[in-house]
C-alpha cells in the first residue's frame, strides 16, 4: 500500500501567471474537479472512496481542516474542496523511507518550501538529530522517549520547557497532554489559538462570560440578517456557504464586510444542487462593504450610534429594553460615549460613505434576529479585543443573544482548536479547572500562568526556555516575525515535533531535535482493548466522535494518545495517580476522567456515543445567563483608534490562498484571485499603484515599517493590480509573517497583528524574473 516519496518540483516564481479579474462566484463544478483530481492522483480510487465518503459522517471521522459544524442531516458528500485536499494531504499512502534522512541533510531541507516538504509523504519512524550533526537518523521509540525524558528531568525548572499544541489534536490527546505537562510542573501550554481567536476569547469572556459562539448551526437558517466580517468562507471554511445559502432561501439578508471582494462572499454555486451546476447559483451578499483594514471598530460604533439615535427619536420602540434591564449593564455609559462619535473620523477609518453605513444600520434595525460572524480579519489587529466588544455591544442593544437565529459567531479556523481549550490547553486555565484536575489525580497543579505563543518565542530567544515540544502544528512557520522565530528555536537545547508530515518547524531545530511520527485522523486506531475513537468540538460547541476508516500507512505509527501516554510514563511516571498505560490501551478511561474534570462533559462516554454526540452548555445561548463578575452581559466603552498610515506606505494584511490550509500548501494556484503557478505576489489597488508610481507586474521589495526600525522585508514580489480597499495591500501567509514584528500584538490577547502591517513598496533590488 505504501509508496515512496515522488519527485516534486519546486515552484518557479518566474513563471507566475496572473489571469485577470477575481472570480465573482465560488465552488460549482470546478470545486468538484479540484477536490477529486488530487484525491484520485495521490490516494487512488479505493482509498479516496473510503476516506471521502466517511468524512464528516456520523460514523466516520471529523475533517482535520476547519471547525465548521455539521448539520443534523448529513449528505452523502459532506465535505468541501479544502476538506478533500486536507484528507488527501494527510491520508496519502506516500511515505518517507529511512534513506531519505541520509540523502537530505537538515541544512538542505531548510532551503525547501513548505509545499515540497509536505509533498514528500508521511513520516513513519522516529528520527533524531544529535547536537552538532546535520542529519536526522532513525531511532527506536524507546530511544526517542529516553532522550526527551533525560532532557526534561534534567532541567533546573519545569518552566524552562514549553509544550505547544495544534488545533488538530483530539480531545482525548489534549486532555492527556495538559495533564502530563501540569504533572511535570508547568503551565507553559501555548497553542495555535494564541495566534487566531485569542482576541475573541478575551472580548467575549469579559462581556458575556464565555469565549465561544452563542449560536447553533440551525440558527443561520433562522436569522433575518447575517453580518459576515473579516473572513473568506469560500476558501477558509467553504461548507459555511451551504448554511448561508439555506439562510438566503429562508429570506435572510446578508452583509459582507471585508477589504477584499472574495468570491465566496458574492455568489455560491452549490455543486450538490441543480441551480449550482447549470444555473447562476445563489447570491450571498445583499450588501458588500469594502472597509479599510482596521476600520471595523469604527463601523460598528457608527451602526450602534445610529441604533441609539433611532431609539432617541422613537423612545421605547428600538432597543430591547426588557433584555437590557434584566440581563445587561453599561447602557448609559455606552450611550454617552457614542454620542461623541466623530462621523468624519468614522468615514476616514472605514473608507466608506455615510450612505453605506446608513444602509447597514437600516438592515439591522429592520431585522429581529441577527447573527454577526467573524474570523481572523477581526481578531488579528491591535484593537481586536475592543472591536469584538463592539460586536457584542451591537448585538446586545436589540437583544440579539440567547434567542433562535441570533447571536455571536466567531468561526474557528482549525478542526479542534476550541476543543483543545475546553480540555485545558491554555496557559491561563481558571482555578476551578485546576482544582478539579488536582482532585481527580491527587496532585497540586502549578498555579502560576504559563507562556503563550509569542512569549514562548521571546523566552526561547532570551534563553529562558530550553526545550520545545510541539504536539502537531508548525509554530516556526505559523507565528509572526519569522527571523525572530527561527533564532528562538535555534537557541533551544532540544526541539521535539509530533507530526504526520514534514514542515518548516522540522528544519529549524534546537541543538538536538526529534521528530515523532503519528497517525492521522483518517486512520484506524487499534489498541490493546480494541478499536478506539476520539472526539472533537466544533465552532458551535458540538462535541462528536471521530472514527478512522483506513489502515495506517506504516505499522510502527503511534497515535497521539499513545505518544503522550508513553512520554508521560517516562517523565512523570507514578508521581500522580494516572494510569498512563491504561489510557493508551483504552481511551474510555481518559473520557471517564474528562467527565470528572471538565465542566459540561459529565457522563462523557455515554453522551459521546449518542448519535451526533452532544452539545456543551452555553449560558448566553441556552438561558441568557452570563458568567461575568456582575452576572450580567457588559456593554462596554472602547476608545476608537484607527490604523495610522504614514505617507508613501500601505496597510498590509496576510491571507491564505485557495490552495492551502494554514501553513500547509497544497499547490500554487489561487483561482478565485486569478493567480497561477506562484505565491510571491502583493495585491494593491490601481489607485494606490498610481500614487506610488508603481505598475501592475512590476517586481518590488516589501519593507515592514515598525518603531524598532529592524529590517523586515520580502524580496522580489510581483505587484498585482487588484480591487482591494484603497490604502491597503495583501500578501499570502505564511510568507508575509516575516513582516509582522513579534512585539506587534493585540491589546490584551497578545495575538500577532497580522492583518494590519505598515509596509513600504520599493522597486526590487534584485533582478526581476524574465
Amino acid at each position: 500500500m505504501a509508496r515512496k516519496n515522488p519527485r516534486v518540483e519546486e515552484p518557479d516564481e518566474a513563471k507566475i501567471e496572473v489571469t485577470g479579474h477575481p472570480k465573482t462566484w465560488a465552488a460549482g463544478i470546478p470545486g468538484v474537479y479540484h477536490s477529486m483530481k488530487p484525491a484520485i492522483e495521490h490516494m487512488g480510487p479505493d482509498r479516496s472512496r473510503k476516506t471521502l465518503l466517511a468524512l464528516n459522517q456520523k460514523d466516520g471521522f471529523d475533517c482535520m481542516s476547519c471547525a465548521w459544524p455539521d448539520p443534523g442531516h448529513r449528505k452523502t458528500f459532506e465535505f468541501c474542496e479544502n476538506g478533500a485536499k486536507a484528507v488527501t494531504w494527510e491520508a496519502t499512502p506516500v511515505v518517507i523511507g529511512s534513506e531519505f534522512w541520509t540523502e537530505h541533510p537538515v541544512s538542505e531541507l531548510r532551503q525547501r518550501t513548505e509545499y515540497w516538504l509536505g509533498m514528500q509523504g508521511r513520516l513513519t519512524e522516529p528520527v533524531y538529530k544529535r547536537a552538532g550533526e546535520d542529519h536526522y537518523r532513525p531511532v527506536s521509540w524507546e530511544q526517542a522517549f529516553s532522550v526527551i525524558a533525560d532532557k526534561l528531568t534534567g532541567l533546573p525548572s519545569p518552566d524552562q520547557a514549553t509544550f505547544y499544541t495544534s488545533g488538530r489534536t483530539s480531545n482525548e490527546a489534549a486532555f492527556l497532554y495538559q495533564l502530563f505537562v501540569r504533572a511535570y510542573g508547568t503551565n507553559n501550554l501555548p497553542d495555535c489559538s494564541n495566534m487566531c481567536h485569542e482576541s475573541s476569547g478575551w472580548a467575549m469572556g469579559q462581556t458575556i462570560g464565555i469565549g465561544k459562539a452563542t449560536i447553533s448551526y440551525d440558527d443561520f437558517a433562522k436569522a433575518d440578517l447575517i453580518i459576515i466580517m473579516g473572513q473568506n468562507p469560500g476558501t477558509n471554511h467553504p461548507r459555511m456557504l451551504t448554511a448561508l445559502e439555506e439562510a438566503k432561501e429562508a429570506g435572510c439578508e446578508i452583509v459582507a464586510v471585508n477589504p477584499l471582494p472574495e468570491a465566496g462572499l458574492m455568489r455560491y454555486k452549490n455543486p450538490q444542487t441543480v441551480k449550482g451546476i447549470v444555473g447562476r447559483g445563489t447570491q450571498i451578499a445583499d450588501q458588500f462593504m469594502q472597509v479599510r483594514i482596521g476600520g471595523d471598530m469604527a463601523l460598528l460604533q457608527a451602526v450602534s450610534r445610529r441604533v441609539l439615535d433611532a431609539e432617541a427619536k422613537n423612545p421605547g420602540t428600538v432597543l430591547d429594553h426588557q433584555f437590557l434591564e434584566e440581563h445587561c449593564q453599561g447602557l448609559d455609559e455606552l450611550r454617552a460615549h457614542l454620542a461623541e462619535l466623530d462621523e468624519a473620523a468614522v468615514l476616514e477609518a472605514t473608507g466608506l460613505r455615510t450612505e453605506e453605513i446608513d444602509e447597514l444600520a437600516a438592515r439591522y434595525l429592520k431585522a429581529e434576529k441577527v447573527i454577526i460572524t467573524w474570523a481572523m480579519g477581526i481578531t488579528q489587529h491591535k484593537k481586536a479585543v475592543a472591536t469584538i466588544k463592539e460586536i457584542i455591544n451591537l448585538l446586545l442593544l436589540r437583544g440579539n443573544m440567547g434567542k433562535p437565529g441570533a447571536g455571536a459567531s466567531p468561526i474557528r479556523g482549525h478542526s479542534n482548536v476550541q476543543g483543545d481549550r475546553t480540555m485545558g490547553i491554555w496557559e491561563q486555565m481558571p482555578p476551578a479547572f485546576l482544582d478539579a484536575l488536582g482532585k481527580e489525580f491527587s496532585f497540586d497543579p502549578p498555579r502560576q500562568h504559563g507562556v503563550d505563543a509569542v512569549e514562548t518565542i521571546r523566552q526561547m530567544r532570551d534563553g529562558g526556555i530550553k526545550v520545545f515540544v510541539g504536539l502537531g502544528g508548525n509554530l516556526v512557520g505559523a507565528i509572526s516575525d519569522t527571523q525572530a522565530a527561527v533564532a528562538a528555536m535555534e537557541n533551544t537545547e532540544l526541539s521535539v515535533q509530533i507530526s504526520t508530515k514534514l514542515n518548516r518547524s522540522h528544519t529549524v531545530t534546537g541543538a538536538e531535535a526529534l521528530i515523532l511520527p503519528t497517525m492521522g485522523r483518517a486512520e484506524f486506531d487499534q489498541q490493546e482493548s480494541g478499536p478506539q475513537f476520539v472526539s472533537v468540538e466544533d465552532t458551535v460547541c458540538a462535541v462528536h466522535p471521530s472514527h478512522g476508516t483506513v489502515r495506517p500507512v506504516a505499522p510502527g505509527l503511534l497515535s497521539e494518545v499513545a505518544i503522550v501516554s508513553r512520554l508521560a510514563r517516562e517523565v512523570v511516571g507514578d508521581s500522580i495517580q494516572a494510569d498512563w498505560a491504561g489510557f493508551e490501551k483504552n481511551y474510555d478511561l481518559i473520557r471517564d476522567h474528562i467527565s470528572h474534570v471538565v465542566a459540561g462533559c459529565e457522563d462523557y462516554n455515554r453522551k459521546i456515543r449518542q448519535e451526533g454526540g452532544f452539545v456543551l452548555p452555553n449560558g448566553p445561548r441556552d438561558s441568557r445567563t452570563f458568567n461575568t463578575p456582575t452576572g450580567k452581559a457588559m456593554l462596554t466603552v472602547n476608545e476608537l483608534e484607527h490604523v495610522e498610515r504614514p505617507a508613501g506606505t500601505l496597510i498590509l494584511q496576510s491571507m491564505r490562498s485557495h490552495d492551502q490550509f494554514n501553513t500547509t500548501i497544497y499547490g500554487h494556484n489561487d483561482r478565485y484571485r486569478g493567480i497561477k503557478k506562484g505565491r510571491d505576489v502583493v495585491f494593491v489597488s490601481p489607485q494606490d499603484l498610481a500614487e506610488l508610481g508603481l505598475s501592475d507586474g512590476q517586481y518590488v521589495d516589501v519593507h515592514g515599517v515598525y518603531k524598532d526600525n529592524a529590517e523586515r522585508v520580502l524580496r522580489n514580489f510581483r505587484v498585482v493590480s487588484y480591487p482591494t480597499a484603497t490604502g491597503c495591500a495583501a500578501a499570502y501567509y505564511p510568507e508575509a509573517n516575516v513582516l509582522v514584528p513579534l512585539d506587534s500584538v493585540a491589546e490584551g490577547s497578545q495575538t500577532p497583528v497580522s492583518k494590519a502591517v505598515i509596509v513600504r513598496l520599493e522597486p526590487a533590488k534584485e533582478q526581476a524574473p524574465a
